[in-house]
């Protein structure tokens, strides 16, 4: 009895050889769809960002305007200054995207 549960444990592990065989030759069988729907994704990712920032193919403006009203008083050479409103700062910042078809690279 001893012989035959030895043989039935060599059975069982050549039975699981072989299936791990199996399952690696099915994923190796599939790694190029797999790789190609992943590079999928990742254009499609990517072209969902928008056009890539090109130097020179953009311009950029920016505005800063302060505002403030103080009060200056000057006695005896001393002088003082107080704030009668409060400071703003407006900031307005624009940027244009140029749709520039070819890159220029240099003479040929």
């Amino acid at each position: 009895m001893f012989k035959y549960l030895c043989k039935k444990k060599a059975q069982s592990s050549l039975e699981y050889a072989i299936l791990i065989i199996i399952v690696l030759g099915a994923l190796l069988s599939i790694q190029v769809y797999i790789k190609r729907g992943i590079q999928g994704r990742l254009k499609s990712a990517t072209d969902d960002i928008g056009e890539q920032y090109k130097a020179g193919g953009m311009n950029v403006t920016k505005t800063t305007r302060f505002h403030s009203k103080t009060n200056e008083t000057a006695e005896q050479g001393a002088s003082t200054s107080t704030l009668v409103d409060a400071e703003t700062t407006n900031v307005v910042l624009s940027s244009n995207m140029m749709s520039i078809t070819e890159d220029f690279w240099g003479r040929n």
